[in-house]
């Protein structure tokens, strides 16, 4: 299964669908809304995120086991710095690998002074360098003290995170290199809003996987894409989420859109969503979809 999605990512097109779990106990009706849709056949994986804005969701390690379980497709689960120290990260990647959990992806995490859970105090006992090199260590046999495991760990598939927009791009670059030589095999964008943007990217990964290793041992970009159909998304994405730029045309097109009225806001930047899913994936096809669980849009994009 991951050896499949590996090759996919090296040497094929490769499209996953990230999921959010819910403020809830059950993960099952997201699966189920998927299944509904027939979206895992449209995909070769899943991910699965770690209480994104520290707000707090149903565990991601579960979610993955269970998209696993209903699909026979594998799943990037999401395990962040903010809630785990070293010990923590460890037990659950163990945990995690009896179950063939074995994709994860390393997020340092949102700051936990924006939880939704009064006085909450983040971990962050280093960055997701840290878990990166636990993995490397796991499918070395050994913990990260350097202590042999009683078993050798299934192999486990590190993904990182980047940008997609810097005003000094070289920073994007010295950041892709950090994880590359941190083991990344997959490293996923920001959403992309531009070809252009993504052309400077797929140059900036090149050039980091030449500074770090042969390109046989690099990590693969995985473009991040995020559809948009309305304007304030798009003027709130622009003002107020760093490492994204979406561009003046967009804003602009959705701005007139809106006079109009829901509908025709919708349609326009849908279709401008839509074209920018399909020019990328003729550039690059290894494409990383996120929808806030909208999944009806996804299956449009996707179709």
């Amino acid at each position: 299964m991951f050896n499949e999605l590996i090759d996919k990512l090296k040497n094929g097109t490769y499209i996953t669908l990230e999921t959010t779990p819910s403020h809830s106990p059950q993960f099952s009706p997201i699966v189920d809304k998927i299944e509904a849709l027939e979206l895992h056949k449209f995909v070769d994986g899943f991910s699965t995120t770690d209480n994104p804005l520290a707000k707090l969701k149903y565990n991601a390690l579960f979610a993955a086991k269970m998209l696993q379980d209903r699909f026979d497709k594998p799943v990037i689960a999401t395990m962040s710095m903010r809630d785990r120290n070293r010990i923590a990260l460890q037990s659950d990647l163990l945990g995690a690998n009896e179950f063939d959990i074995r994709a994860i992806l390393a997020l340092t995490g949102d700051p936990a002074n924006i939880s939704d859970q009064p006085h909450a105090k983040g971990v962050f006992e280093a960055d997701s360098s840290l878990l990166l090199d636990i993995i490397s260590c796991f499918n070395s046999g050994i913990d990260y003290a350097g202590k042999p495991l009683a078993i050798k760990p299934k192999n486990i598939h590190p993904f990182a995170v980047v940008n997609s927009y810097a005003k000094n791009p070289k920073t994007l670059q010295k950041k892709m290199q950090k994880k590359i030589k941190h083991g990344a095999c997959g490293i996923i964008t920001q959403p992309v809003y531009d070809l252009e943007n993504a052309k400077q990217l797929l140059e900036l990964k090149e050039s980091a996987n030449k500074e770090c290793c042969s390109e046989s041992k690099g990590a693969e970009l995985i473009l991040g894409v995020f559809p948009i159909t309305k304007l304030r998304t798009a003027q709130f994405l622009s003002a107020h989420v760093p490492g994204i730029n979406v561009p003046d045309n967009w804003l602009e097109a959705l701005r007139i859109a809106n006079e109009k009225g829901a509908e025709e806001e919708y349609k326009v930047g849908f279709e401008l969503s839509k074209k920018l899913f399909d020019d990328l994936k003729a550039l690059h096809p290894k494409i990383h979809l996120m929808t806030a669980n909208q999944f009806q849009i996804a299956k449009d994009i996707l179709i």
